[in-house]
């Protein structure tokens, strides 16, 4: 089951299990739209995988299992993931 994090890792965003702009890539590292999409370009800075939607949890279920997820709030350190994101940016993440 999904951990669902409660905030973006970037710039602790609030991202409550109900949220449209929740991004996670393969390990459920989780990120804002805004931020997947304008600053890390769809590379995730701690694995280099893509992202996808986090599905959401029907509320019924929110109730029965709430989300487990711990904050992990850790900005991204530009200077060191740049040369991953120009090294995967263009690539399609299934062909990384």
């Amino acid at each position: 089951m999904l951990e669902l994090r409660p905030t973006c890792e970037n710039c602790d965003k609030p991202l409550p299990p109900e949220s449209e702009e929740a991004m996670i890539c393969a390990y459920e590292c989780t990120f804002c739209v805004e931020c997947v999409e304008t600053l890390l370009e769809n590379v995730c800075p701690n694995c280099g995988g893509g992202f996808e939607r986090r599905p959401i949890r029907p509320k019924a279920e929110v109730m029965q299992n709430p989300p487990k997820g711990n904050r992990v709030y850790k900005p991204v350190d530009f200077n060191t993931f740049q040369s991953l994101k120009e090294t995967n940016k263009s690539i399609h993440p299934k062909d990384r």
